[in-house]
């Protein structure tokens, strides 16, 4: 089973959450790998991705790269480059082929431009998997997540899940009680709520990304 990784916005955690999911799928002994097809600026997203898939080539498990840190739109703009769609597709194609379980990041949020008339959900849409949605678990979350979940479906997509993620230590009130929110305000489940620097992950999202049938 594979899994289109997306967020809420840039800095939400993607990386660090697909790695771990990648991680915890291998200690369980099945074929996990990450991939992202697109990204901009440093290239350390891409190294953590092919390092935790068993020290892939980086330009296997991100085959386009920009150093501009800015949307891949922007950056191909910048540097006098083009971004072919297609190329894109084929190449999540090729490299899943023969691989067990893929989960593939997307660069930014949902919204992100990859062309003038392309985004970040058109690449979901055309991969056709399963989305799973990183947020930061904070003030305005709420707002972002459910923006997010409206424009997945409106995709035609299906939102397997959401992950909240926290990235401080400290809890306000808005990060106490955003899981308990979101239960009241979409049938799509929270699977996680990762506290700072957690090095595992919750049974139902185990049981989501392994393919067993634990969700509601």
């Amino acid at each position: 089973m594979n899994f289109f990784i997306t967020g809420t916005d840039t800095a939400v955690g993607k990386t660090y959450l697909t790695r771990l999911m990648i991680a915890s799928l291998r200690a369980e002994g099945r074929d996990a790998y990450g991939f992202k097809p697109i990204s901009c600026g440093d290239r350390d997203d891409g190294r953590m991705l092919a390092e935790i898939s068993g020290n892939l080539p980086i330009d296997v498990a991100n085959p386009l790269h920009f150093a501009s840190p800015v949307a891949p739109y922007v950056a191909a703009l910048l540097e006098n480059k083009s971004i072919d769609p297609a190329v894109l597709v084929e190449s999540y194609q090729k490299f899943s082929e023969d691989k067990e379980i893929v989960l593939v990041e997307g660069a930014g949020g949902w919204e992100v431009p990859i062309t003038e008339n392309y985004f970040i959900s058109d690449l979901a849409k055309d991969l056709g998997l399963p989305v799973i949605l990183v947020a930061a678990n904070r003030l305005g979350a709420l707002n972002h997540i459910l923006l997010t979940l409206a424009a997945i479906e409106a995709k035609g997509l299906t939102c397997a899940g959401i992950i909240l993620n926290q990235l401080e230590d400290e809890m306000d009130t808005p990060m106490i009680t955003n899981k308990g929110i979101l239960a009241s305000l979409t049938d799509i489940p929270v699977l996680d709520h990762i506290i700072h620097n957690q090095d595992f992950l919750s049974p139902e999202l185990m049981d989501l990304l392994m393919g067993h049938p634990a969700l509601p």
